[in-house]
């Protein structure tokens, strides 16, 4: 299964290491998405930015 992340915030006035970890989720600008796989370091990313995306399943 793959995840669907949308950036729906922008990044002004969040941390170093929340701007550090969208840019490896590959997300850039507000409502970009980008398709990635359901792993452990996936969810674990967007535990971090929960608030920054938003996440649908997709096959």
């Amino acid at each position: 299964m793959k995840l669907k992340i949308t950036q729906k915030k922008g990044l002004v006035g969040t941390k170093q290491n929340q701007r550090e970890t969208m840019r490896s989720l590959g997300l850039r600008k507000i409502h970009q998405s980008v398709v990635r796989e359901d792993d452990a370091v996936t969810r674990g990313m967007i535990r971090a930015v929960a608030h920054l995306v938003t996440v649908e399943e997709v096959d």
